[in-house]
């Protein structure tokens, strides 16, 4: 029960990395800090797609899912709803190279939108 878990917390962890990668960027309006988070975690996400590379959290995953007893990932919910997500069934190279170039896209488009955002935001202040 304790490796299940420990599975399913881990699956939620690489979820929300995910999702930190392609949209964390947006977090940046409240928190610019993040940046220093972010940048490296979508540099990372794209190099995990680009050169096929598998994420260290998947091994582990696997790990714990083997030494609670369990054969895959169709036996609770958290597999049920969030593994086709995570791990497309039809994942190839061809579709790594369009995800990683998804996250590349999507995140110069936030940084864009930043950054033009920034500059009405100091201009905004020098006219008054």
């Amino acid at each position: 029960m304790l490796y299940s878990l420990a599975a399913d917390v881990l699956l939620v962890v690489h979820f929300l990395f995910i999702g930190f990668v392609v949209l964390g960027g947006l977090l940046l309006l409240k928190w610019r800090r993040l940046i220093f988070l972010h940048l490296p975690a979508a540099t990372w996400g794209a190099l995990i797609e680009f050169r096929g590379w598998r994420c260290p959290l998947t091994p582990w995953e696997i790990q714990f899912r083997r030494a609670a007893g369990e054969a895959g990932y169709d036996t609770g919910f958290l597999e049920h709803y969030l593994m086709p997500l995570i791990y497309p069934a039809n994942l190839n190279y061809d579709m790594q190279i369009v995800l990683g170039s998804f996250v590349i896209i999507i995140n110069l488009l936030i940084y864009g939108w930043l950054g033009l955002r920034g500059r009405q935001d100091k201009g905004v202040k020098k006219a008054r």
